[in-house]
């Protein structure tokens, strides 16, 4: 290869190569993965906390607050994982860099 035109063993790496080779590339992968599987888990309950909160409301005919809290923190995760999952952001949701959200009342 080193006899081939154009290629010369002390060329540096192309950039690609360099990215390739980055060792923070791959870590992030394995975050997004872990974080992916956190989101997983945060929709389940966030289904759940969905069939709760109709059955109160069948019930009571009233939300439940403290259910209406658990959606809105729901909702904030699901906002930091979309950031950080398209690189958005480089501050990882729960359980790593972050808190877990408390809900922001508008």
């Amino acid at each position: 290869m080193a006899d081939e035109p154009g290629h010369d063993s002390s060329e540096k790496p192309s950039d690609f190569e360099q990215n390739l080779r980055a060792r923070s590339t791959w870590l992030r992968l394995v975050f997004m993965i872990a974080i992916g599987i956190c989101h997983e888990v945060a929709r389940l309950v966030g289904a759940v906390v969905v069939l709760l909160q109709f059955l109160h409301v069948l019930f009571t005919g009233q939300p439940n607050v403290r259910l209406k809290d658990t959606g809105l923190s729901l909702a904030q995760y699901f906002y930091q994982v979309a950031e950080y999952l398209t690189f958005n952001t480089e501050v990882r949701p729960f359980p790593f860099d972050s808190e877990w959200p408390t809900p922001r009342r508008q």
